[in-house]
């Protein structure tokens, strides 16, 4: 049997701090941990060497019960291969009270293999100065607050994970998941990446793309069950010529009261929906894969390319095609 070569663990630190939000921690120390499992299970020596670090060595409180045990504080003079900054709920407050974390940021971010800071997590990275001027992502809620404070960083609140050269930012809680498979396609391939995704029953590149907060899943809070079975069966029919007489005939309601209740439930009005459903499958594709435009729009239920252009312009003031060259290549 032929020998499998050795190889040196990547020491990963995960930094966390009062009031972090566990499952983020969590999450991302899981996709590391069945990574290492797969690589010991093919005669492999492992390959990350986890460690929980802080302002201070001890037991850290997250935002639930549970407490993980800081080996150590952060340390600028003691690199480790990647270092992950868990976000947190109150993240003003967490980065107020503890600015070290963002001195120790700052003073890494420039001799560190990877810098990455997972939902909130990147207010630290911003208040360190090193996002300036350049793409990063956040939890959605937080996005907006993210602009304002650091006005310099070009806050991208649609993307699940982004990188920029060593930095790596990702959107809020699961989302860690998606940027610590990325990390271990990027260190071990593809294979290993989805042993690990289909261990967690997770998507190793989830089909939302972009869209963190989507039509799905504003479909499911509607608590009207026929305009619910209406709106996932538009989800599944987007190819079809859709229109409101077929919406409340699926229904069974007038086209006038349909469009009432509809309204009532979901916010918008029926042909609202459908063009914002129809928006979030094209942006699906065109993030995912390489299909013609032409082709693309016929799925989602458009005659010709034009009108896909004329959706893209209107909901995000660019074309189809520059969106595919800007988003495409902002998930590895």
């Amino acid at each position: 049997m032929t020998n499998l070569p050795t190889q040196t663990p990547r020491r990963v630190d995960v930094v966390v701090y009062a009031g972090f939000k566990a499952i983020e921690a969590i999450g991302a120390m899981s996709v590391f941990e069945y990574a290492n499992l797969h690589l010991l299970q093919e005669g492999r020596t492992a390959g990350y060497a986890l460690n929980i670090v802080s302002v201070a060595a001890g037991p850290v409180a997250s935002d639930t019960h549970m407490l993980l045990q800081a080996a150590s504080a952060v340390d600028a003079n003691d690199l480790p291969h990647t270092a992950i900054i868990v976000g947190a709920r109150q993240i003003e407050k967490a980065l107020a009270a503890h600015s070290s974390i963002v001195d120790w940021a700052a003073a890494v971010a420039p001799r560190i293999e990877r810098l990455v800071a997972l939902c909130s997590g990147c207010f630290f990275l911003a208040a360190a100065g090193v996002l300036d001027g350049l793409p990063a992502t956040t939890h959605w809620s937080v996005a907006t607050l993210l602009q304002e404070k650091f006005p310099a960083v070009q806050v991208q609140a649609d993307a699940i994970y982004l990188r920029s050269g060593r930095l790596w930012t990702s959107a809020g809680v699961t989302a860690g998941i998606d940027l610590a498979l990325a990390l271990v396609e990027e260190d071990y391939g593809r294979s290993l990446a989805l042993q690990v995704a289909r261990d967690l029953v997770v998507y190793l590149k989830r089909p939302g793309g972009q869209s963190q907060f989507s039509v799905h899943l504003n479909s499911q809070s509607t608590s009207h069950p026929g305009i619910r079975e209406v709106q996932d069966w538009v989800l599944s029919n987007l190819s079809l010529p859709l229109d409101v007489a077929m919406l409340a005939d699926r229904a069974a309601m007038s086209e006038r009261n349909f469009r009432r209740v509809f309204a009532k439930e979901v916010g918008s009005s029926p042909l609202q929906f459908i063009e914002s459903a129809r928006l979030e499958a094209g942006r699906r594709l065109l993030e995912e894969g390489e299909l013609p435009l032409k082709t693309i729009a016929g799925r989602i239920g458009f005659a010709s390319e034009q009108s896909l252009r004329k959706l893209f312009i209107k909901r995000l003031g660019v074309g189809p095609q520059a969106y595919r060259e800007r988003f495409g290549g902002a998930r590895p």
